[in-house]
């Protein structure tokens, strides 16, 4: 069975829950709480030379980190990584996309607002480039959501699920989805799939 060190309210973590569950495939959750420092020690690190999660470990004994990495192999031979090789392309644009410029707005800004040991990175400076630099990304998604339902080729796809993590708690951040009507029902139809899960939810 599969292993994932994973933080519950951390949306890189909740990406590989979201795909487990799509996919039906049994893990095991260890809890890990990155705030505390333990990632970065060396028990961990030894795990995990980058000192973060989510990290899944194999039965075989083998490990493998970045939320990116993870739902691209996991998806491998299944229809939530699209056949066709421009689809395909468009899905790593969209992960890419959410790694360098979605993540670290929207995702960063949340952190700090939400995190008491952040708190002190919380500058109205910071939270006004955030907030701009995070209206931006939205707004790159709303030109492909108001037109087409997903975002990359014509079905729901490790893409949507890469970006649905942090997205659907940008309010949290400070963002108002109901600005972009096209990622809001993007969200909503993301949320009405089979087999979808919140990010509280954890494996029998």
């Amino acid at each position: 069975m599969l292993t994932l060190f994973s933080q519950q309210d951390s949306g890189n973590c909740y990406k590989v829950r979201l795909l487990l569950a799509h996919l039906g495939h049994p893990f095991r959750i260890v809890d890990v709480d990155a705030n505390s420092g333990v990632t970065r020690q060396a028990p961990f690190l030894g795990l995990n030379p980058i000192g973060k999660v989510p990290l899944l470990a194999f039965d075989d004994g083998r490990y493998l980190a970045e939320s990116g990495a993870i739902l691209l192999h996991l998806a491998e031979g299944t229809a939530l990584l699209p056949g066709d090789p421009f689809d395909r392309a468009k899905a790593y644009e969209w992960m890419f996309f959410e790694q360098y410029s979605h993540e670290p707005a929207v995702a960063v800004r949340r952190s700090l607002l939400t995190y008491p040991e952040r708190a002190g990175e919380a500058t109205p400076e910071r939270l006004r480039e955030l907030l701009e630099d995070g209206r931006h990304a939205l707004a790159v998604m709303e030109r492909r959501l108001r037109e087409a339902d997903w975002l990359a080729g014509d079905r729901f796809s490790v893409a949507d699920i890469a970006l649905y993590a942090y997205t659907h708690m940008a309010g949290e951040g400070g963002f108002v989805l109901s600005d972009y009507p096209g990622v809001t029902r993007w969200v909503e139809r993301v949320a009405g799939l089979p087999g979808h899960v919140g990010i509280g939810w954890r494996p029998d």
